[in-house]
């Protein structure tokens, strides 16, 4: 039987955001995947660059929805350490709680996508419906369900009442129970073991070799995870366990995330428990000294990065960003091939992809042979003439 290119996006039912995928399959089975992610790039790190501080930080919550206390905290810490501040422990316990939280409301929110590929629409609707107590508890901490706005470069921005502590400490029990419903969910019910076990195999060496972060590593046996490799924050004095598995396929890759489920229960409740007395920020400097620093963090999807370059100003030079999604595509790649057409949504799912904070744009000169910086301007002009036809005068 022939090849056949069958392709998927960027606009399809099943997509949550915009990606084409030029799948070639053999019959039912995927010899291969061409994959183009541009198609939301929003210039977030040059928009950066032309902020100060204060100002950069809710900008780095919009890089991402579900991450948005990740890349602000990414940034925040990195600016923290090239100023040389040392952060009030009750501010990395503020820091701690609000990350977890957003940690248990990310793969929530991922399970019930994952369950909704499937046709499993109960676990869906169940799911997101225990995701409202997380947000709940992070709109009364905060103001918001989705960008929470805490950070600020020299701790946080609100501090945390006894009142709001007891009641994030009153809804744990109850999500505790829906948990462990999961968990017995995903070893007995058949169809998630149908359609999630031996699907997107991949081996701790190729996780490894092909750079793969987060659950996705970790369901292939790869013991790495920020918050325990390269401590920060409060995570140091905290008493956790970075959750694996070993059978590397779309089936492990649930079983961790429900494990970290798990863990981020205990670590905010530890947190809440142990909440240290004092200040919530100190008072960072107006301009940062020149210096570059590699911030590295553990977000729901696996580790994100962000390299910052500053100049002696109050703006950063160079800031760059290596999204977790961005690290696991070439392990999606690899793993849908042999697999059968129907589970390309289930396998792609499992690396909860996040689009918008992937795409990347590079400016390509083919006469000068040279990379540079395109306008607004001749951004606009270069679309529009692409789309008439046109050739530049």
């Amino acid at each position: 039987m022939p090849e056949v290119v069958v392709s998927i996006g960027p606009h399809h039912p099943a997509l949550k955001e915009p990606v084409n995928f030029k799948v070639v399959v053999d019959g039912e089975k995927i010899v291969r995947l061409e994959l183009d992610l541009s198609y939301n790039h929003r210039g977030v790190e040059k928009a950066a660059e032309q902020r100060d501080f204060i100002r950069v930080l809710p900008l780095m919550e919009r890089v991402c929805g579900i991450c948005s206390h990740a890349h602000s905290t990414a940034f925040a810490k990195g600016i923290e350490e090239i100023m040389q501040l040392e952060i009030p422990p009750r501010a990395q316990y503020i820091r701690t709680i609000i990350a977890e939280l957003e940690r248990m409301h990310s793969h929530l929110l991922w399970l019930g996508v994952a369950a909704h590929v499937i046709g499993f629409n109960t676990l869906f609707m169940w799911t997101w419906r225990d995701r409202e107590a997380i947000q709940d508890t992070v709109e009364e901490m905060s103001g918001n369900r989705v960008h929470y706005g805490m950070n600020e470069v020299g701790g946080v921005r609100r501090d945390l009442t006894p009142a709001q502590v007891t009641a994030a400490l009153e809804r744990l029990p109850n999500l505790e129970e829906r948990i462990k419903k999961y968990v017995d969910m995903v070893n007995k019910e058949e169809t998630m073991l149908i359609r999630f076990r031996g699907v997107g195999k991949l081996s701790k060496e190729e996780a490894l070799r092909y750079g793969t972060v987060g659950p996705t590593a970790r369901a292939s046996g790869v013991d790495y995870d920020i918050r325990k490799d390269d401590p920060y924050l409060a995570y140091a004095d905290v008493p956790w366990n970075v959750v694996t598995d070993t059978n590397g396929d779309v089936y492990g890759r649930t079983r961790v995330r429900i494990g970290e489920l798990w863990e981020s229960i205990r670590i905010v409740r530890y947190c809440l428990e142990n909440l240290p007395e004092g200040p919530i920020r100190v008072t960072a400097p107006r301009n940062a000294p020149t210096g570059e620093i590699l911030s590295r963090y553990e977000a729901p999807r696996g580790e994100l990065v962000h390299f910052i370059r500053t100049n002696g100003t109050d703006k950063v030079e160079r800031v760059d960003i290596r999204t977790p999604t961005l690290a696991n595509w070439t392990s999606v790649a690899m793993c849908l091939v042999n697999q059968n057409l129907a589970d390309l949504p289930v396998i792609v799912a499992a690396i909860d992809p996040c689009l918008s904070c992937t795409s990347r744009i590079t400016l390509l000169d083919n006469q000068n042979k040279k990379t540079g910086v395109m306008s607004l301007d001749e951004l606009i002009w270069r679309n529009r003439s692409r789309d008439q036809g046109q050739e530049r005068p």
